[in-house]
C-alpha cells in the first residue's frame, strides 16, 4: 500500500483522426516524466471525440492499447486514458487502465452524449468498476459520466480517487471546473480531471483546465486554459482518512440502488 500517489496528467492538442500521429506526441509530451505512480491522459486521446468508427476504431489488440502496456512499463506507473474500441462487433468509448506489468482494466462510458449523438454509434456501459493500484480504489469515469452524481455516489466511500477523462468543450468550461469541485465534496474523495486544447474535425474548441483537486474541493494543480503540457500532483490516503474519520458524512448518506 502507497501512503502518496504520485499522479501526472497531459493536456494535449489531440491530432484528428492520427492516431500515430497523437502517439508521438504524447511520447515527447510524457519523454521528462520520471518518479509518477499514475499518468493520465484524456478522452479519445488517440483520435478526438469522434463518431466516425470506420479507421478510427481499434480493437484491445491495437496499436494505442500496445502503446499504452509499452508506456506504462517503460515508466513503471499505470496509464489511463479513453478510447474508441471495437469489441464483439460493438463499439465503446473505453478507459483503458495499462498497469505496468501489462495488465489491462477497463470501464465503458456509461452516460453517451446525445447532443454529440455519440449514442448513435456506440453501446453503453453496464457496470461500475473500481481499480485498484497501490492500496488506492481508483473510480474512472469519462466525460459526460461527471454531470451524473447517483452514478458517481461514493456510497460506503468505495473509492478513493475519481478519475474523469474528458473532451470537454470550452463553451461550457465552467461547468467541468464545477462539476469536478463538487464531486470530490460530495463524495470525500481526491478527483483529477484530464481535459484537452485546440479545435477538433469539427470545428469545437476546447481550453483545458485540467486539474487534480483534492478532499474539499480545492485545486491542488491545474494547468491553464490552452496550454499544452504536464501537470503534477501529489495526493494522500493518510489525509483522506483522516478527514473522513473527522467528517464521516457517510454514516448520514441515503442508500439506493442503480438500475442499470
Amino acid at each position: 500500500m502507497t501512503d502518496l500517489l504520485n499522479i501526472a496528467y497531459v493536456q494535449p492538442d489531440i491530432k484528428w483522426h492520427n492516431i500515430d500521429g497523437n502517439l508521438c506526441q504524447y511520447d515527447k509530451l510524457l519523454a521528462d516524466i520520471s518518479g509518477a505512480d499514475l499518468i493520465v491522459l484524456p478522452e479519445m486521446f488517440s483520435t478526438g471525440f469522434t463518431n466516425q468508427i470506420e479507421g478510427t476504431a481499434q480493437t484491445m489488440e491495437g496499436s494505442a492499447v500496445k502503446w499504452m502496456q509499452r508506456t506504462a512499463a517503460a515508466k513503471n506507473a499505470a496509464l489511463m486514458g479513453s478510447l474508441l474500441i471495437s469489441d464483439n462487433g460493438l463499439y465503446f468509448n473505453r478507459l483503458v487502465m495499462a498497469h505496468p506489468n501489462g495488465r489491462l482494466e477497463w470501464y465503458d462510458k456509461r452516460h453517451l452524449f446525445r447532443m454529440g449523438c455519440e449514442n448513435d454509434s456506440l453501446t453503453p456501459g453496464r457496470e461500475i468498476k473500481i481499480f485498484e493500484y497501490k492500496g488506492w480504489r481508483i473510480r474512472p469515469v469519462v466525460c459526460y459520466d461527471l454531470r451524473f452524481p447517483v452514478w458517481l455516489r461514493n456510497t460506503g466511500n468505495n473509492y478513493d480517487l475519481l478519475v474523469c477523462v474528458a473532451n470537454w468543450p470550452t463553451a461550457r468550461h465552467s461547468i467541468f471546473e464545477t462539476l469536478l469541485r463538487a464531486r470530490s465534496i460530495e463524495n470525500q474523495c481526491y478527483t483529477a480531471g484530464v481535459n484537452r486544447v485546440g479545435t477538433d474535425g469539427l470545428d469545437i474548441d476546447y481550453s483545458g483546465g485540467s486539474a487534480i483537486i483534492d478532499i474539499y474541493g480545492g485545486v491542488m494543480s491545474q494547468l491553464s486554459e490552452n496550454q499544452i503540457g504536464v501537470g503534477r500532483a501529489t495526493i494522500s490516503l493518510t489525509k483522506l482518512n483522516a478527514f473522513r474519520e473527522k467528517f464521516p458524512t457517510t454514516l448520514d448518506a441515503d442508500d439506493f440502488s442503480i438500475n442499470i
